[in-house]
């Protein structure tokens, strides 16, 4: 096992979208495992589904790198954070490799996260429409920076056997090794909906399978060992790996902007209890945000609002992320005795964050369906994708964070939430103009907006302290 700072790592990139990114990465996390490797599987941009992929294939949690939710000086240390005791890591990226946050350059695209990891690239290059000029592309791609080190390619959707023929021959002149090559194959393909794939715990035997048939493809079609031993060729990282309670320990709760004068946390003798909502129609949610509220102090309980009747024993703040709650509006909506439990929690004044799926869950009703009542506002369907990175600034105090802190989110919803804003609003967010957006009422925050609690964690300390002491 490598040592921390030095983990064999590869990101997996391609020109465009559609590439056929997530079948490789997830087909090389399967893969690798099945030889016995611990793999450390993670994802570049704010996506929430294919670390579900990941997170099966693998048999680790999932987790994301994203340089604008958090920093780019972040992304290392969160890398390191997640590939602790990791023989390999799989990296993949998102879009094509130097699509990034609008009009912010290279900041939050596959080539940034890259550079920022020492990491060398694997190219996945459809091949379907192409065979000689698949060279020009590639040579484009492994030289526009030269910071990043594409390493190699594998070529995917390839026809024939006289196809394959034609892009290797073209691929000798550009001087990029070819990994592997992976033919059209129904089998891998996961279904997808209106904000991309379906997410796995909506389809946990049918993803099993697709799993499965990703690592064989991958198998038979790539050269594990030559991938694996250009992983090992990524040198050691100059940081150290993130740690949830080293950094709560300088977090700033009191006054926004102001990191590195902590206020000490109490440690009581009973941690409380906050309960996170998780099963099929709650599935977004970062890994680091549960171990902010443990390392704060909170005893974090996962409770299913599809099933559970009623929140986990002690409750006494409760985190609603995201997911597909329209998708599930009926059932939610028959499960009233948790409906009506969260709803008496809220109106304690206990806090309450709730992200996107959250927000629609404590809406009165969504799409018609009655959900909690807690937010005298109203939720249905779309046809228009809201989608995009967004800085926003909190523009009152609450139990997330005090007025003025500043965040940065990304949205990412098919539904409208009327009125958008309560009497008081939890954000402020440029869009490109300034909107006020959310809801705070009593101990609750709720909002469309996901946010990396990493980028700011005196949010977690705040969120516990409040839960001790409502």
């Amino acid at each position: 096992m490598s040592s921390s700072s030095s983990v064999p790592r590869l990101v997996i990139a391609a020109p465009s979208s559609g590439s056929g990114k997530t079948t490789v990465a997830t087909g090389l996390m399967a893969a690798f495992a099945a030889r016995g490797l611990t793999v450390s599987p993670h994802k570049v941009g704010p996506d929430y589904i294919d670390p579900g992929y990941h997170a099966l294939a693998s048999g680790r949690v999932g987790r994301n790198l994203d340089a604008y939710l958090c920093g780019p000086e972040l992304v290392a240390p969160l890398f390191l954070h997640g590939a602790r005791g990791a023989d390999i890591a799989v990296v993949e990226g998102v879009m094509g490799m130097f699509d990034g946050a609008a009009g912010e350059g290279e900041l939050a695209s596959t080539a940034q996260v890259a550079k920022l990891l020492r990491a060398p690239v694997v190219l996945v290059v459809d091949a379907s429409s192409q065979s000689r000029s698949v060279a020009a592309l590639v040579h484009g791609f492994a030289s526009w920076d030269p910071e990043v080190r594409v390493g190699g390619v594998i070529l995917n959707k390839v026809a024939s056997d006289r196809h394959e023929a034609l892009l290797r021959e073209a691929l000798e002149s550009a001087g990029v090794p070819v990994f592997g090559v992976l033919r059209r194959a129904a089998q891998v393909d996961t279904p997808s909906r209106h904000l991309g794939l379906v997410p796995v715990a909506e389809r946990r035997a049918e993803a099993v399978d697709s799993v499965a048939a990703m690592a064989e493809q991958v198998s038979q079609g790539c050269d594990l060992e030559a991938l694996a031993g250009l992983a090992r060729g990524a040198g050691a990282l100059p940081c150290a790996a993130w740690d949830a309670a080293e950094v709560l320990s300088s977090a700033q709760v009191t006054h926004p902007g102001a990191r590195g004068t902590a206020r000490p946390a109490p440690t009581p003798p009973h941690p409380p209890v906050i309960a996170v909502a998780g099963g099929p129609a709650f599935t977004f949610s970062y890994a680091e945000h549960s171990e902010l509220l443990a390392a704060a102090g909170a005893e974090v309980v996962v409770f299913d609002p599809l099933h559970d009747e009623q929140l986990p024993n002690g409750t006494a703040g409760l985190v609603i992320g995201g997911g597909f709650p329209e998708v599930f509006a009926a059932e939610l909506s028959a499960n009233e005795p948790l409906r009506k439990a969260v709803s008496a929690l809220a109106e304690t004044g206990a806090p309450v964050a709730a992200e996107c799926a959250g927000l629609l869950y404590l809406c009165r009703e969504l799409d018609g369906q009655p959900m909690c009542g807690v937010l005298d506002a109203e939720a249905r369907m779309t046809e228009a994708l809201t989608l995009g990175y967004r800085d926003a600034v909190a523009v009152s105090d609450s139990a997330l964070a005090v007025a003025g802190t500043r965040m940065r989110g990304h949205e990412f919803h098919r539904t409208v939430v009327e009125p958008g804003a309560g009497d008081i609003a939890a954000w402020g967010v440029r869009t490109p103009r300034r909107r006020l957006e959310g809801f705070v009422q009593r101990g609750v925050h709720a909002s469309y907006l996901h946010t990396h609690w990493a980028s700011e964690p005196g949010v977690a300390r705040r969120f516990v302290e409040r839960c001790r002491t409502s």
